[in-house]
């Protein structure tokens, strides 16, 4: 690790955390946020946070097979139509230099999401770019993230 950024700036974690909170109480499914999450890391190369929302994902039911198969979900079966407007989005919003957000995956995304779903979903997406980049550049190293227990049904 380089540099403890949240000990150094203790604001800057609170700011990320204070996206999560928004993110957190926007009512989209924490199954589908946690796909996000991952794929997001998937294409950012975020080794900590890939193993985090993997871990998180897994505690909160996720099958391996879906997880397993996330970095190929266009080819994949597992994903429902929501779940792959969402993908699409998140590939978008994350690789945003290549397209612009293209208008095609616009118009498949909003056909599964509200309008203040959409927002909530962006933000998530961008939440996730912004730990994607602190986890990153200072090379939080991966392993040593355990999941919260899984809440009782």
């Amino acid at each position: 690790m380089r540099i403890q950024y949240a000990k150094v700036v203790p604001e800057a974690l609170q700011a990320l955390l204070g996206l999560e909170r928004q993110v957190e109480k926007s009512g989209l499914e924490h199954s589908l946020l946690d796909l996000v999450k991952l794929r997001a890391s998937q294409i950012n190369g975020c080794a900590y946070c890939i193993d985090m929302h993997s871990k998180d994902a897994k505690a909160r039911g996720e099958s391996e097979e879906r997880l397993y198969e996330l970095m190929a979900w266009r080819e994949a079966p597992f994903y429902s139509e929501r779940e792959r407007a969402a993908l699409a989005w998140t590939e978008a919003v994350t690789l945003i230099t290549e397209g612009h957000v293209p208008d095609q995956v616009y118009q498949e995304v909003s056909k599964e999401f509200g309008e203040a779903e959409l927002v909530n979903l962006t933000l998530a997406i961008a939440a996730i770019n912004a730990w994607n980049r602190m986890g990153i550049a200072f090379r939080i190293p991966p392993g040593s993230y355990h999941p919260a227990p899984a809440a009782p049904r």
